[in-house]
Order: structure tokens, then sequence, then C-alpha cells
């Protein structure tokens, strides 16, 4: 049985509790990503107490994913050789019995993104991140994306969003204004966050290595989505009281991560379900 199979049983684990558990004992995240998020995406993953590694040739990926407590695949700069590194690492994570998260960035942009994501969909990913129109997209309906950009509401995405968990097993999160978890059955939203975080790159991205981090510290994956998605929440709206555009807002958004203690999210987390 699969760790996104076994999702069913599981008792439910605050995100303080993970929160902690990362702090605890950083987990070693693999992230498979595009060029442009390498950086930033490392970065928030040390803010956050986890470590990262930016390991995704195919000669070594499946190998590194059974020591590596989560691994992430970004396919926002899509190629063969990513795809190939992409099924090494997933191959080796499910050897291990590891998590693995999918960001199907762009997947409605063209022919061979859209077969791409559907592909990697297929191989059991215990979270599925995106913003509403690739979920859109991913799920079989129409999508109004334009490239990486998102040109849905997050509500909109909602039936397609319980279809795709359903049919993959995954944990699927679609991000936007309120952020929206579901497993297909179960459902969470969860508030917060700043205006300026479309406004830079690599913010979805990166906030997909971080549920990397929370599913590898997690028993239930939907718990994991929820935990991530509520610290980067959480900072998203302490950053944003004090910066004055989008660029003063990138540096205090990666203070504010790795401020954001296990108590305050206890008491500052907007999460309903």
């Amino acid at each position: 049985m699969t760790f996104a199979e076994n999702h069913t049983s599981i008792t439910r684990q605050r995100p303080s509790e993970l929160l902690a558990l990362i702090r605890a004992e950083p987990p070693l995240v693999q992230c498979i990503t595009n060029f442009v998020a390498m950086n930033i995406a490392a970065n928030v993953l040390l803010a956050a107490g986890a470590s990262p590694a930016m390991v995704g040739d195919a000669e070594e990926a499946g190998e590194f994913a059974r020591i590596a407590g989560a691994l992430t695949v970004n396919i926002g700069t899509l190629s063969p050789q990513m795809m190939e590194g992409a099924r090494a690492a997933i191959a080796g994570a499910h050897e291990a019995g590891r998590p693995w998260v999918l960001d199907p960035v762009a997947c409605q942009a063209t022919a061979y993104r859209r077969a791409a994501s559907a592909e990697l969909a297929g191989l059991k990913p215990a979270i599925i991140r995106g913003n509403a129109s690739e979920i859109l997209s991913l799920a079989g309906e129409e999508s109004h994306g334009q490239g990486v950009d998102g040109r849905d509401g997050v509500e909109a995405a909602e039936t397609g969003a319980r279809r795709l968990a359903a049919k993959t097993g995954a944990m699927v999160a679609v991000t936007g204004e309120i952020d929206l978890v579901t497993d297909g059955k179960r459902v969470a939203r969860i508030g917060g966050g700043s205006s300026y975080m479309p406004m830079n790159t690599a913010m979805g991205c990166s906030l997909t290595g971080l549920c990397g981090a929370y599913a590898a510290v997690a028993v239930d994956p939907f718990d994991a989505a929820v935990g991530a998605l509520a610290h980067f929440a959480v900072a998203g709206t302490r950053a944003h009281r004090e910066a004055r555009g989008p660029g003063s807002f990138a540096s205090l958004f990666v203070d504010a991560l790795h401020a954001v203690e296990p108590g305050d999210l206890e008491r500052e987390a907007e999460v309903a379900t």
C-alpha cells in the first residue's frame, strides 16, 4: 500500500504539530523544479526548517529519492531530460515508501505539458498542488489560464479538484485567494497570505517544496497539504503588513517563514474544515 492510498484511516495532525516535527528533525526534501524557482524554493525550505536538495538527473535521482524524506516534481521548465529524472526519482520514492508532490506548472498551455502532467498524475503522487487553472486542466475541464498565470478562481475548480483527487488518490491543493485542499471527500479552506504573492516569481513553486517538507513528517498527506498552506499563508499575512511592494515583500516573507513558530500556527492559521 502506498503513502497516498493509506490516508483514509489516519488521525488528524494539526499544522502546529507538523511544524514542530520539521523544526525538531529537519526533513531532506528532494526538489526537481524549474530553473527560475531553484534558489527561491531552496531558501523557502531552509527558512521553514527543512533541508532542500536540487537533485534531478536520472543517473542519481532515483537513488537520492530513496534517502530523502520526500520528493517534489515541478514541470516549469519541462524537457525530456527532466521527465527522465522525474520518472527515476518517483520510482525510487515509491520503492522507499516516501511521499512525492506534483506541481503541474502551466499544464494547460501545450499538448506536451498536458501529456506529461497526465502521466505524472498517474504515478501516485501524495499531493498535487497547483493554481485553479492548472487543476481544472489536469481534471479534464476547461481552463482559462494563460501560460503560468492562473485566470480561474479556486471555487470554480472545487468540483474538478474533488474528481482529480478521487481519480489519482492524491490530496489536491488548489491555491489562490482562499486555498482549498481535498481528498475527494474532505475539504479544508485556508485563508491569509498577501496580494503581493502573485507578483513574485516562483511563490507557488516554493510552496510545492514546503508541501514536500510537511509530507515528509506527516502521516496523512491531507494534513501535510493543509499544514504547508497554513504556514505559507501566516507568513504571507505577516510579511504583507510591513511590505511596501512586491520587492520588499519577498525578503520579508522568507524572514516571516523562519519566524513562524508552532504556537503561532495555532493562533493565526485561518483553516476551516
